[in-house]
């Protein structure tokens, strides 16, 4: 296989982390497989009947970090993978995964990631996804995830898309059983004409399980946004939903918190804000010596951290 100039960039960047040539890597490109490396303790196995792999880590495996990036650069591509990952028990792991998009063509290129993940008994995952797109083409991600969270288990799941992504649909689903606890975030910025609709959807099945769902997003432009986030508690648990949204321009937000609860032991509560900025904190700045556009940047970049 050939490697273009942005392959070459892309494994010279990951050869230069100390962490990774160790580790398991995935690095998919155009729909094809550019590197995939397995380690002692993590085996990444490519699916016979679909694209996609299994990744299976071992019980008692600590303080490894496993890197599964995607990238599209030809235009028109409709990328579809299907991922499987179980977490054995009481390992303590970190994934990074993500997906960049640059398309200059007319065509629309689209990458959907179907990943079904589970954390073993007192096992510890941290996962980390990040979404960029760049160029003048059109440009969608839906990425689709199921969490199940076996006994003691817990899962924390960082998720960004802060850049030119024109339009996404991001389903993410939550089973989280007997003293296992799950928090996810996500952090979002549309500008533009771009689309997003998200929606989170947890069930806490087991006794001692809890869970918090985090958003926060900046809606610049004529870009929309819809984000829905349910927690169903079936039993004696604890949940929270938290979601703040920065609004601007002729943009549009619709927020829904949504509490379900099954049981009288159940304690679920919920935050939401849309609003635009403060004038006082632009005039703050700009009294610092800022322009008014270095002070909005600075806010949100700090409101998206």
């Amino acid at each position: 296989m050939k490697f273009n100039r942005m392959d070459r960039q892309l494994l010279d960047t990951i050869n230069s982390i100390k962490d990774v040539p160790d580790g398991a890597v995935n690095i998919r490109r155009d729909g094809e497989v550019l590197v995939q490396k397995s380690s002692s303790n993590i085996s990444i196995i490519p699916k016979s009947n679909k694209p996609g792999f299994d990744l299976n880590i071992k019980p008692h495996t600590l303080n490894e970090t496993v890197h599964i990036p995607v990238i599209l650069t030809r235009s028109g591509l409709q990328d579809k993978v299907y991922n499987t990952f179980v977490v054995g028990e009481e390992s303590d792991i970190t994934i990074i995964a993500g997906c960049g998009i640059h398309n200059d063509s007319h065509s629309n290129s689209s990458h959907e990631g179907i990943h079904r993940i589970i954390v073993k008994k007192g096992a510890r995952m941290k996962y980390i996804e990040k979404h960029y797109g760049e160029g003048k083409g059109r440009k969608i991600l839906n990425p689709a995830t199921v969490l199940i969270l076996e006994g003691g288990a817990s899962a924390e799941m960082e998720m960004y898309q802060i850049k030119g992504v024109d339009d996404t649909v991001r389903n993410t689903t939550a089973y989280v059983y007997d003293n296992s606890n799950v928090k996810i975030i996500e952090r979002l910025l549309t500008h533009g004409s771009q689309s997003a609709k998200s929606a989170i959807k947890v069930f806490i099945e087991g006794e001692g399980g809890s869970a918090q769902i985090l958003s926060r997003s900046v809606a610049q432009d004529n870009s929309s946004q819809i984000f829905q986030a349910s927690l169903i508690g079936k039993t004696s648990c604890v949940g929270h939903v938290e979601c703040d949204s920065i609004i601007m321009g002729d943009a549009f937000i619709k927020s829904t918190p949504e509490l379900i609860a099954e049981s009288s032991d159940a304690v679920l509560t919920h935050e939401a804000a849309i609003g635009k900025i403060a004038g006082e904190q632009l005039i703050k700045l700009m009294s610092l010596g800022l322009t008014e556009k270095q002070a909005i940047n600075m806010i949100l970049e700090g409101f998206l951290k």
